[in-house]
């Protein structure tokens, strides 16, 4: 066969790739996983192509991706709710105390929800207190079940312009409360509101009642030296770490916990930290070994609870 025989090669569209651009593919290969994608953008961070904020969000975003409603909802026990049948005069003070927007409405039983009352809409109450009823300022509820993928949610909350959705369980029962501002939370961390603390003020603010708000990132040295107490900062530096501790998981809002003398409520948490606690002494300072949060008293007061 002489040469101008010889079978040409097969014809080969695609560009013949560089030995530098093969070596590239080969030691920068994309993602497989979900778990290989987030060392990838832990390594920009270290490069300095994405700052911690945008790791943040990033790594929010794939989060609300696999959790579900029942993971950052508002329990049942700790929903603030109205009975339809009340008069404004009984509910409109526990409206002011809890500072909340929104409220679900309820006829005979809590597990009947047939509305979502917005909390200015009682300025029509002022307005004319004499033809105001209940009934006709309420809002549609909207209702969800524990399993929907907060991905989901988000999206609808978004479509249908709502903030708000009532949890129900298996049994049609309600099971909690969800709003738009929990899910976004899991991705861009708390929001704080005009009812949060300024960040320039001070970490431990007195409240009514001889109560404090304090910060879950104020140190347990400074907490010791406003209180007079004695608590330890060897396993933790923050009174977040020590409250959750205490829990022995991260709790929700409204959870609170005693020991040692004082008493933890829960003003804000997500599902990764608490945000702020409201601290009340139980027990008066003593002096010597007796003392509140000493690591050494025993306290048979110890407990964790929900209040109703």
């Amino acid at each position: 066969m002489t040469a101008s025989q010889q079978p040409l090669p097969p014809m080969d569209d695609s560009p013949k790739r560089s030995l530098m651009e093969r070596l590239s593919s080969l030691l920068l290969r994309e993602p497989e996983d979900r778990d290989q994608l987030v060392e990838l953008l832990h390594g920009a961070l270290e490069k300095e192509l994405l700052d911690a904020d945008a790791l943040t969000m990033i790594e929010g975003v794939l989060q609300v991706s696999e959790m579900q409603v029942r993971d950052v909802m508002l329990p049942r026990s700790q929903m603030d709710m109205i009975d339809v049948e009340d008069e404004p005069e009984q509910f409109i003070p526990g409206v002011i105390e809890t500072a909340h927007s929104r409220f679900p409405v309820f006829e005979n039983s809590r597990d009947n929800v047939i509305g979502i009352l917005l909390a200015k809409d009682l300025l029509r109450y002022y307005a004319n207190a004499a033809e105001f009823d209940v009934r006709d300022m309420l809002r549609p509820a909207v209702f969800v079940p524990e399993s929907k993928r907060l991905n989901v949610l988000l999206r609808e909350f978004k479509a249908n312009r709502n903030h708000i959705a009532i949890v129900v369980d298996e049994y049609g029962g309600v099971a909690g409360l969800i709003t738009i501002e929990d899910v976004i939370e899991q991705i861009i961390g708390d929001i704080e509101d005009e009812f949060d603390f300024d960040e320039t003020e001070d970490n431990i603010l007195p409240d009514k009642g001889g109560r404090y708000r304090v910060k879950a990132i104020t140190e347990i040295e400074s907490f010791n030296e406003h209180f007079a107490s004695n608590f330890p900062n060897v396993d933790f530096d923050t009174v977040g770490g020590l409250v959750v501790s205490h829990f022995g998981h991260v709790p929700k809002r409204n959870e609170s916990i005693t020991f040692d003398g004082f008493r933890f409520v829960v003003l804000r948490a997500d599902s990764r930290k608490v945000h702020s606690v409201m601290v009340e002494r139980v027990v008066p300072p003593t002096v010597g070994d007796d003392a509140p949060g000493n690591p050494h008293k025993a306290d048979s007061g110890n407990s964790a609870h929900t209040p109703a």
